[in-house]
């Protein structure tokens, strides 16, 4: 018998998660990219505690290029909007089955506010 790679584990050493950080006016947004599970969800909570500590009015969180979002990831936006509030507006951009759809499945939409774009976001906030 001929022994097969761990495609899995290559999968995972794969996966990655990048954040950008871009300013309009006094609302910070970090703009997410990949998968955002156990072991990148540490990068976008690092990204996100920078961000607050420039004191921004608002942080918004965008998912739109997330490919995949796991428990983990969604841990750090509930810490996230715990830790924005009240002094710090908080908000998330996500629209779609791969970011929305447990974000409100698991109740999260229910305590963070969601937005279905950027622009409907950065209008609503900047007003």
């Amino acid at each position: 018998m001929t022994e097969q790679p761990d495609q899995g584990a290559d999968a995972t050493a794969a996966a990655s998660c990048t954040v950008g950080e871009e300013w309009f006016g006094r609302v910070a947004v970090l703009s997410v990219s990949g998968v955002v599970d156990m072991l990148t969800a540490p990068t976008l909570e690092e990204a996100i505690t920078t961000a607050l500590g420039k004191s921004p009015a608002t942080l918004v969180v965008d998912l739109s290029d997330v490919e995949f979002l796991a428990s983990a990831g969604m841990g750090v936006l509930v810490a996230a909007n715990d830790q924005a509030t009240p002094n710090i507006g908080f908000a998330v951009v996500a629209d779609g089955p791969v970011t929305s759809r447990p974000l409100k499945l698991v109740g999260i939409a229910d305590i963070v506010t969601l937005y279905p774009t950027l622009d409907e976001a950065l209008s609503k906030l900047s007003a």
